[in-house]
């Protein structure tokens, strides 16, 4: 176990701590807030091909449940039929189902190392940790605008993430609507499970963050606001699928 979290630091924490204290030290004003967001973008930016490829499973996906619905309805009796057409129609339509739900854990060691690298502040003996190659600051001043204590819970970021996080699943669900994939007039499981997922993961969102440093909250806020942009591009140029 040590092993691993040793390796886990070396890979993911300290290389993102050492980019956060590069962006601070250069970035001009030295805002802790501006650091922790240019730090999100350029995250977002080497993730944007993985992200536009979950855009793209999530949505063919909703595209596909008026077929899923049928094949449901015609095999409801026999499982093992059921599941082999199933499976049969996301290999017509080359989906995996499974690698939306991959592409989205992979940000999720992204989130635990930032979560190691924001928490319990910026002492000098953390700032021990700063590659020798690097400029090593003397102390971080860890508030956003001079306003935010960024090392300490914020309510307000948190719900602001959470409302973020809302709209951001919204978009997909108004895209469906759009393309005849919500035109469906008896409600079955998989509508009833998308609506709550869509009011059910913002509160989560803010019951999560709700406890944790500021500069996770600002993390969430600009990851959602980048995805929401990232989608509206995506969805006003692809074509509909059905």
């Amino acid at each position: 176990m040590e092993i691993f979290i040793n390796f886990f630091n070396l890979v993911l924490c300290q290389p993102l701590f050492n980019l956060l204290v590069l962006f601070y030290q250069y970035l001009p004003g030295k805002d802790f807030g501006v650091a922790v967001i240019c730090l999100t973008l350029l995250i977002k930016i080497l993730l944007y091909p993985l992200g536009t490829k979950a855009i793209k499973i999530q949505r063919a996906l909703q595209e596909l449940q008026p077929k899923i619905k049928e094949i449901r309805e015609k095999y409801k009796k026999d499982k093992q039929k059921l599941t082999l057409e199933t499976l049969g129609l996301y290999k017509k339509e080359k989906i995996n189902p499974f690698a939306g739900l991959f592409v989205s854990l992979i940000q999720v060691p992204i989130l635990i190392a930032l979560w190691r690298v924001f928490w319990g502040g910026f002492q000098p003996e953390k700032l021990a940790g700063v590659y020798s190659f690097l400029p090593r600051p003397e102390s971080i001043d860890p508030t956003f605008l001079g306003i935010l204590n960024l090392g300490q819970p914020s309510v307000v970021l948190a719900i602001f993430a959470g409302i973020s996080q809302f709209f951001q699943t919204k978009m997909l669900t108004l895209a469906k609507s759009k393309s005849g994939g919500g035109q469906a007039k008896t409600p079955d499981f998989s509508k009833i499970m998308e609506k709550q997922m869509l009011y059910f993961f913002p509160v989560f969102t803010v019951f999560i963050l709700w406890k944790l440093p500021a500069a996770i909250a600002l993390y969430w806020l600009v990851t959602a606001l980048f995805s929401i942009a990232q989608q509206y591009f995506y969805l006003k140029k692809a074509p509909s699928i059905t």
